[in-house]
């Protein structure tokens, strides 16, 4: 029978930090809640989170790294959302955002997420927000809790 390692969805003791960018606020603002109600819903203290409002989603990677690198979070959630324009802007900037926050996952060994909605138009934005798929805030932060216990299994 082979080992097998299995994250748990409870929080424990460990603490998280949520970078968030303010770019597309109205839509940020909706994932940035339901990550913290879904921290409180599986009974995370509020003094375990530590929330970062950086200006845009370019901006998360370097910020996610500092918080990884304190040591003191088990896991870090980058949320934000850019939508697509009329230039070539936004494939570069989604490009070097998701590139960054994986590098941060290699670099330091901290789970960092990926909850940054990356949309065609402001209505898919709103509906990953939660009006109808779900909300990308809640599954970041769900996600974080898993690895974080995952990587404590393994280490």
């Amino acid at each position: 029978m082979p080992r097998t390692i299995q994250s748990r969805l409870t929080p424990g003791g460990h603490k998280v930090a949520i970078a968030c960018g303010r770019f597309n606020e109205f839509i940020v603002d909706r994932l940035l809640d339901a990550a913290l109600d879904t921290w409180a819903m599986l009974g995370g203290e509020d003094s375990n989170v530590t929330v970062a409002q950086v200006p845009g989603a370019f901006e998360l990677p370097l910020t996610a790294m500092k918080l990884a690198e304190t040591g003191d979070y088990a896991a870090v959630v980058c949320l934000g959302c850019v939508i697509r324009g009329e230039t070539d802007h936004y494939d570069h900037v989604v490009e070097q955002t998701a590139k960054g926050i994986k590098d941060v996952n290699i670099k330091t060994g901290v789970p960092c997420i990926f909850g940054v909605l990356t949309c065609d138009t402001l209505e898919q934005a709103i509906h990953r927000a939660g009006a109808k798929m779900g909300n990308q805030g809640r599954s970041a932060l769900m996600t974080a809790v898993e690895m974080a216990n995952l990587v404590e299994s393994i280490a």
